[in-house]
């Protein structure tokens, strides 16, 4: 079950069961992201806490019940989310040789600034283990950082691949975010088809030329107690 509450208020408290059977939320909400940001209880001085109560699960049991571990083995993660002052950078990316590139398996840009850090866009032009047909498109932290536990950042981004032709771009745009070390990475395997892209009639590959934008945007930070 995961909870949001507030210290110091006692509001209705926000909350979503995964259940036995499933192991993440799908498409569910936990609280509007406009709604949260203008509450006074779930947000306090710009300090937003989510609570997660761990369960444990005896798969030798062959009745398969879910046990719910004790208090001290329960894990807490803070989420501190800005209402205002959002850190915003955009970093267009233009791979001139790109018929050469799509012959590899992997291929980076350039690494760009965001927030005081450094990240970098991931591309798999034929698709990563996870696509099918098509190319797969990462928004990644780049290796050099070193982000301090308390620095995990909250970021929300938007993808694209540019219509050098018609101007009708291709973009994704996820959720909130926590890159979490320097690891981390975050985008889409099936970003747009191989069929779709290398498409004369399109603009997203004009003779060797292909152009992928990154618009990221830091809202907060979290750490975990």
């Amino acid at each position: 079950m995961v909870v949001l509450f507030a210290d110091d208020f006692e509001p209705e408290p926000a909350s979503y069961n995964f259940g036995f059977k499933n192991s993440y939320s799908k498409k569910h909400c936990l609280i509007p992201l406009q709604e949260l940001l203008k509450s006074s209880a779930f947000l306090v001085d710009d300090s937003c806490v989510f609570g997660v109560e761990i369960l444990k699960i005896d798969v030798s049991s062959p009745e398969k019940k879910a046990v719910v571990v004790h208090k001290k083995a329960t894990t807490v993660q803070n989420i501190f989310v800005q209402k205002k002052g959002f850190i915003t950078g955009t970093y267009t990316w233009t791979m001139n040789n790109f018929l050469e590139l799509d012959l590899q398996h992997f291929v980076r840009s350039p690494t760009f600034e965001v927030g005081g850090h450094k990240w970098y866009v991931g591309m798999y032009p034929r698709g990563n283990k996870y696509s099918t047909d098509c190319v797969s498109l990462y928004l990644y932290l780049d290796a050099t950082e070193e982000l301090h536990l308390e620095s995990k950042k909250v970021v929300l981004m938007t993808l694209s691949i540019l219509d050098q032709k018609n101007g009708k771009h291709l973009s994704a745009t996820s959720g909130l975010l926590v890159f979490a070390d320097t690891h981390s990475s975050w985008g889409w395997p099936d970003f747009l088809g191989l069929k779709k892209l290398k498409d004369p009639s399109g603009g997203y590959v004009v003779g060797s030329s292909c152009v992928v934008k990154a618009d990221l945007t830091i809202v907060g930070s979290s750490n975990d107690s």
